[in-house]
This record gives C-alpha cells, sequence and structure tokens, in this order.
C-alpha cells in the first residue's frame, strides 16, 4: 500500500491541464459544452413575496461518471473530478473510490479541498491505509516534481489529509466569471431534486413542509415564531436544490373553543372590528369569554368538593348534584360544547360563523407572512381532516393489533410493540372524541393520498418530540412503513423571554412593530444618511425583521435563545443589521464606482494578485457546497456563518482592495469582485428569506 500512495501522490508533476482561458465567457462556453445549462425562475406570480421571486434555479444535463457532480454548475466540482481521474490513473485505484471523499474544507487555511489518506482504525479512510509512512514523509520522498499543475500548487499534509490548493488565476477566471453571469442562480442545483437523475424526464421530487400553524384567536407565540422562520428556510433550500415545494400551514381550528369563541361573539364581538383586526379582535372576544368561564367554575368547584366530602361520609348529595347540573348547564363551558357539537354535525348557521372566523384570520395572516418574505401554498388545519379517515385508521389500527380499549377509551401501547420510551397514546376519548393524534393519523395519509409526496417535514418544537415520534410509529404499525419513513420532524428550541416593550400579548405583528420601531430609533440618531433613505419607515421594517430573523438562526435549531431587543437591533457584531450593512455598503460602492456592471464580466481578471482578492474568490467558490451542505444539515446557522465570514473578509479587504481613485482596469476588476461578493450575499440572504437592502444607516456607515 505504501508504494501504491507513492505513486498517487506522484499526480502533483502530471496532472494533466484543464481549458481554462483567462475570458470567463470563453471558460463558460467551453464547459457547456458538456451538457446544457438552463435557468428559471421557480415562482413568477406577481402577488408572491419579493424572495421567493427572487430565488432563481439552474440544472444541466451534463452527464458525468461520478454520482452528483455537476462541472457546470459547481466550480469545485470540476477540480474533484480532476483529482479523482488523475490520482486514479497514477495510483491504479478506483476513481469512484476516491471522488466521494474529497472534501471541501471549512476554514481556507487547510486547503480548497482535502483528501483523508490514512486512519488507523479499520473503517476509517478506505482508500489508504498506512502503517508506518505519514503523508508528509512519503511527501518529502518524493523526487523533485516537474513544472506543477495548471489548476492546483503542489498538494501539502495535514495530518492524516492531502491538501489542494487552487491555483489563483484559473480559480478566479472561473467563480467570477460564473457569478457575473449566473447571478441569482449561482449555486443553486436543480438536479439535487429530481426523482431520477438518469432520467430527468421524471421530473422533481416533492416536499411538504409543515410549519408555522398558529391557533386562530390565539397569540402568535414563540413557538410559532420558530417554526414558521425554519420552516420558511427549508422551503427555500429545497427550492434552490431542485424540489417540488409545497408549503402547508396547518392550523389550530376546530375544536370546543370555536364554540366558546363564537358564544362569546354574541356578548363582546363586533362586526366592523372583526373585519379590521380579525386576529387581535378574537382574541379580545376569547379573553372575555374565558374570564366568564372562570368566574362560573368557581362556584361548579366548590359544589364538586362538597359533593365529594358528603360521599366520603355516606351522605344524601341529590340535592347537590341537582344544583350542580343546573350550573353546569348554564355555563359557558357547556354551551361550547354544545355549539362545537353542531358544528361537528354540520350545523349551516354555525359552520357559517366559523368560516367568517378561519378565512378572515387567514388573510390577515397573509399580510403578516408577506413581511416574513413566507407565503403558503396550503392553508390546512385539524378542521379539514375528513372523519372517514380517521374512522379507516381506527379500524385499521385494530385489525393490526395495533390499538386495544383501555377503561372506555381506545388507546395505543407503544411498549407492546417494541417501543417502550413511546409509552401509551389515547386515540379515541372515552366519550368518543378524538385527539390530535388521531386527527394527525389521518391528516398523513390524506396527504399522501392527495400529493403523493417523496418527503413531508413538520417543523414543530421539540417539545412535541414523541408526539410526532408515536405519530411516525403508529402509521409504521398501522402497515405504513413507506409512509412513515418518508416524513421527518424538524424540531427547535424555545425562545426565553419574547414580549413586547408594552408588556402586551405576544402577537407576531406586535413583535415586528417593536423590533422596526427600535432600528427607526437607530436610523433617525445619522440625520445625513437618514435623509438620503427613500423609505426610511419600510426599510427600519425591513432590518427589524432581519433583526429578529437572524438572532432566530444564530445557532442550532435546538437550542433556545433569549430573546433580547437591543442585542438583535445592533450594527456591531453577527447580527441582522450587520448583515444588511455589509450588502448596503457593496451597493454603495457599486453606485460611487459609476461603473456599468453588465460589463464587470469583461475586466482583467489578472489583476486581482492581492491575497485578499484571492482568498475572497476561493471564499465565493464554496458557495455551491455550503448550498449542498445545509441540504444535509437541514441548519440555518450552515448558511449564515458562512455569509458572516464573507462579511468579515470583505471589511479587512476594503482598505488593501480600494475602488474609488485606482486605474481604471484595477478598478474595473475590483469592482467585479466586490459585485460577485455582494450577489453571493444577496443569494445566501435570500436562501435565509433575508430582504436585502441597498441603503443602509447604522454607525458604521461611512463613505468608500
Amino acid at each position: 500500500m505504501g508504494h501504491c500512495l507513492s505513486g498517487a501522490l506522484r499526480f502533483t508533476a502530471i496532472f494533466s491541464p484543464l481549458r481554462c482561458p483567462s475570458k470567463p465567457s470563453t471558460f463558460l462556453t467551453s464547459i457547456r459544452a458538456f451538457g446544457t445549462s438552463r435557468r428559471f425562475s421557480i415562482m413568477s406570480a406577481a402577488s408572491l413575496p419579493a424572495s421567493v421571486e427572487a430565488l432563481s434555479l439552474q440544472s444541466t444535463a451534463q452527464k458525468s461518471q461520478f454520482a452528483n457532480c455537476f462541472p457546470t454548475l459547481n466550480p469545485m466540482d470540476i477540480y474533484r473530478q480532476h483529482i479523482a481521474e488523475e490520482l486514479a490513473k497514477a495510483a491504479d485505484i478506483d476513481a469512484q473510490k476516491i471522488y466521494p471523499r474529497i472534501a471541501w474544507t471549512s476554514t481556507l487555511d487547510k486547503g480548497d479541498l482535502s483528501l483523508p489518506v490514512c486512519g488507523r482504525r479499520r473503517n476509517s479512510w478506505l482508500l489508504f491505509r498506512l502503517s508506518k509512512k505519514t503523508p508528509w514523509s512519503l511527501l518529502r520522498s518524493l523526487p523533485p516534481s516537474s513544472p506543477p499543475p495548471t489548476l492546483f500548487t503542489p498538494p501539502t499534509p495535514l495530518g492524516p489529509h492531502i491538501q489542494f490548493f487552487c491555483k489563483p488565476k484559473p480559480l478566479t477566471d472561473n467563480v467570477l466569471g460564473r457569478i457575473l453571469k449566473e447571478k441569482s442562480a449561482y449555486g443553486t442545483n436543480g438536479n439535487q431534486g429530481q426523482k431520477d437523475p438518469s432520467d430527468p424526464s421524471k421530473g422533481q421530487k416533492k416536499i411538504i413542509i409543515e410549519f408555522s400553524s398558529p391557533n386562530i384567536a390565539k397569540p402568535f407565540h414563540a413557538g410559532h415564531l420558530r417554526s414558521t422562520i425554519i420552516g420558511g428556510f427549508l422551503a427555500n433550500i429545497y427550492t434552490v436544490m431542485g424540489w417540488d415545494v409545497i408549503k402547508m400551514n396547518y392550523l389550530g381550528d376546530w375544536g370546543k373553543q370555536y364554540g366558546l369563541l363564537a358564544n362569546g361573539f354574541k356578548y363582546f364581538g363586533n362586526e366592523e372590528a372583526l373585519v379590521k383586526d380579525p386576529i387581535n379582535h378574537l382574541f379580545d372576544v376569547y379573553v372575555k369569554v374565558n374570564r366568564q368561564v372562570s368566574e362560573q367554575e368557581g362556584p361548579i368547584k366548590e359544589l364538586k368538593e362538597q359533593i365529594k366530602a358528603k360521599k366520603e361520609k355516606s351522605e344524601d348529595v341529590a340535592e347537590l348534584e341537582t344544583e350542580l347540573a343546573k350550573l353546569v348547564d348554564v355555563s359557558e363551558d357547556e354551551k361550547a360544547r354544545r355549539y362545537f357539537k353542531s358544528m361537528e354535525d354540520g350545523d349551516p348557521e354555525a359552520l357559517a360563523l366559523w368560516r367568517k372566523f378561519r378565512d378572515l384570520s387567514i388573510e390577515k395572516y397573509k399580510q403578516t407572512y408577506a413581511r416574513l418574505n413566507i407565503d403558503f401554498d396550503v392553508y390546512s388545519g385539524e378542521s379539514q381532516i375528513k372523519s372517514e379517515s380517521m374512522t379507516d385508521a381506527y379500524k385499521l389500527m385494530e385489525q393490526a393489533g395495533v390499538s386495544e380499549k383501555s377503561e372506555g377509551a381506545v388507546i395505543v401501547d407503544f411498549t407492546k410493540h417494541g417501543a417502550k420510551k413511546l409509552g401509551k397514546a389515547i386515540i379515541v376519548r372515552k366519550d368518543g372524541t378524538p385527539l390530535y393524534l388521531t386527527r394527525d393519523i389521518g391528516a398523513i395519509t390524506e396527504r399522501d393520498d392527495e400529493y403523493h409526496f417523496d418527503k413531508m417535514i413538520y417543523v414543530v418544537a421539540a417539545q412535541q418530540d414523541l408526539h410526532l415520534a408515536q405519530l411516525f410509529k403508529v402509521t409504521e404499525l398501522m402497515g405504513h412503513k413507506d409512509l412513515a419513513s418518508r416524513c421527518q420532524h424538524i424540531n427547535f428550541g424555545m425562545v426565553r423571554g419574547m414580549s413586547t416593550r408594552k408588556g402586551t400579548v405576544k402577537f407576531l405583528d406586535d413583535i415586528l412593530r417593536d423590533v422596526g420601531d427600535k432600528m427607526h430609533e437607530v436610523m433617525k440618531k445619522n440625520e445625513v444618511k437618514y435623509s438620503q433613505v427613500e423609505d426610511p419607515e419600510k426599510t427600519a421594517d425591513i432590518l427589524g425583521i432581519t433583526s429578529v430573523m437572524v438572532q432566530d438562526m444564530t445557532g442550532k435549531r435546538v437550542n433556545g435563545y433569549d430573546f433580547n431587543l437591543d442585542a438583535m437591533t445592533s450594527f456591531e457584531g453577527d447580527t441582522g443589521p450587520y448583515l444588511q450593512y455589509a450588502h448596503a455598503r457593496l451597493c454603495s460602492m457599486a453606485r460611487k464606482s459609476e461603473l456599468d456592471v453588465n460589463e464587470l464580466v469583461n475586466a482583467n481578471f489578472d489583476l486581482l494578485t492581492e491575497q485578499h482578492a484571492v482568498d475572497l474568490v476561493r471564499l465565493l467558490a464554496q458557495w455551491p457546497d455550503v448550498l449542498l451542505q445545509t441540504a444535509k444539515t437541514l441548519e440555518p446557522i450552515t448558511v449564515l456563518s458562512y455569509l458572516f465570514k464573507m462579511t468579515h473578509m470583505l471589511s479587512s479587504s476594503y482598505d488593501v482592495l480600494k475602488v474609488i481613485g485606482s486605474e481604471p482596469d484595477v478598478k474595473q476588476a475590483r469592482m467585479a469582485l466586490y459585485a460577485s461578493a455582494r450577489q453571493v450575499l444577496h443569494n445566501g440572504m435570500r436562501v435565509l428569506g433575508l430582504s436585502p437592502v441597498e441603503r443602509c444607516i447604522g454607525r458604521q456607515e461611512r463613505d468608500e
């Protein structure tokens, strides 16, 4: 094996050149000769949020001998392919075993690509296993290399890995040329979402993402906020990976509380207020009628305690029970139960009022979601689940021996089915009414029948881990193992201390209004810059929303965080406003340069020789891999960390790579670099669901 590796490492001298002309347009033309490349807009409806419209997608008909290798879509795939093919020739190793082990690096000091070559454990790095010689000693023993390859400098060892550093010129020509031509499509890969990569005619894989799911007439709490932000991000990442994405909002829109709300509306409702602001008005009604319920519960509870005490003494309780029955009969809680029963029985008048509440609430939600750059394809809910679906599920569970009767109720004892940690779950109450789990079982089968999805994701807080695990397990036990395997729960931690400055209820609009007001206060402190912003209130609103979303995405999903209004609205540190500032500064530079952005692709990239420029190009080359990695982790922080790394690099380069005042050719080349960085930053922010601004006011704002 040592001899084999020694021969393999000689590829430092024998790499065959890959044609990379200095002119990016020529290079892209030659690359596309491998196959056709197409780009199209995923969404085009005028009513959709701007960020949804801006999500573009490119795919290719190019064929490669390596799985998931698309040189026309990902510049680093050219380099991976070249390493695998040439190393296979030199070392007499199957290139198919080499290619998937060539990894992108997390930091530029570790190279642009890395290949593990040895390990102690049996399953570590099957490509090469060395017992005596390290990669370093092998490299030192090689004879002097002949002229270096076209694409790489000679490889270097780092522990058990070999590092590959791309040569600056061909990489710069490639990457900047792609970005300036492909724009919003750069980094996307529609081939990832194909049902069969070998036969694109079979179409895209379909995914349902269920997220947000607030309860009508109740506060839009922290869990709903996180679900909304994370779900919107997941929809975007699957979109740019070529999946057919269905965004579903599963509303809490059914149950006895709607009987309570309907009756409460008779006492406290106002049609004008309902139409003007349905969410807040229905919540006010709900609070007031619940106050009545609480007042009535006191005497009822007291009577129940008296009856219990008398029964323990074997005393007659008939009179008290009659009195209790009268109190219960006229209570709002009992009236709500009867009203909801009429809804379930299909009473037209009851359903008409419920439908009005639901429809008006959805219209209001749509306005709020639009501020977060989110739209839904389907507004579903508990009310939409057919009773036949639940009945069929009962029968199937009974026939499969999954369910059993227990004290008048129907349950599933998971401990009897090899899942002790899942405990027991009630499917049907003693009174015959279904529970949330029952409706979810009906929903999962209905969705499969209607959409024939390849994958379905539930974006729900970690507190519901048990519920979702029970849902997937019972689906499997019912005989739908394949269906259960296509479902995934994406969980998240909770937000601590989220409230508005006024101490009011935690509706999303209230929170967004608070952060928007805070950002407006910051902007007003710079009077000169404030006067240059065309619509400062709208900009403040966008900055505020960015603040909330970026704070939510900082850290892994499963971790909770403290809602900190002052910290999230700061222009210092890795915050939403800082990210917006970085984008706005690049836009400002483009305006002041007075260069035609459409001509930047013709710039002389050979002039970008400074290490700051080289490293920035290397980072921009990683963007397609960042998206692919994010599609695996499903963590917003994967994209966010990359964007902040880029903004830090940009910040340190401005004094070295000056645009204003430079020689014309140098000015154009540097502006091409910064325009490419702005495009990738813009693309990344769009994937996160943010709306990049072109003008921003912060303490760091200054002239270029």
